[in-house]
């Protein structure tokens, strides 16, 4: 369905993780995401990138080679500034050793050091993590509730 909001919601596959990550092949990996519209213009062509170099038969290091390439060739935008999404839906399953995890939100921001944003220190809610090869960090902060208003489970992290 087409909105209006410049929002783009999507449900993402194992193939957008890490080049590392063990559940880089899980076939039971589904995250429901949507995209701000800064998200949407700048992250959103990452995902869809790593999309069709997979469906494409490209191996997992091809895949990274890819995108590579398509930053250095300007085919990949930079990141809008206020670019970032929700994970709200319980139907997520995100990885073998989280599951659904929690609902969260998440910022995008330049490949930066999580610390300096207060992420991944004793007490913070925030969440961090550089994902070099896709030229950004990632800050996770999870939320009370679920889309539907339903509570959430208390242990964040």
């Amino acid at each position: 369905m087409k909105g209006m909001n410049g929002f783009v919601c999507v449900v993402q596959r194992s193939w957008t993780a890490g080049i590392d990550d063990p559940d880089f092949w899980n076939p039971k990996l589904r995250a429901p995401i949507c995209f701000n519209p800064a998200a949407a213009r700048t992250y959103l062509p990452l995902t869809i990138k790593k999309t069709e170099s997979i469906l494409a038969g490209r191996s997992k290091a091809q895949r990274f080679e890819d995108i590579r390439i398509g930053f250095e060739k300007k085919e990949l935008p930079g990141l809008e500034v206020g670019a970032l999404c929700c994970m709200m839906s319980k139907q997520g399953y995100l990885n073998d050793r989280d599951g659904r995890w929690h609902p969260h939100v998440m910022f995008f921001v330049p490949g930066t050091h999580a610390a300096i944003w207060g992420a991944n220190l004793d007490g913070s809610p925030i969440l961090g993590a550089l994902v070099a090869e896709d030229r950004l960090t990632v800050f996770l902060i999870p939320v009370g509730e679920w889309w539907d208003g339903t509570a959430a489970p208390v242990d964040a992290h």
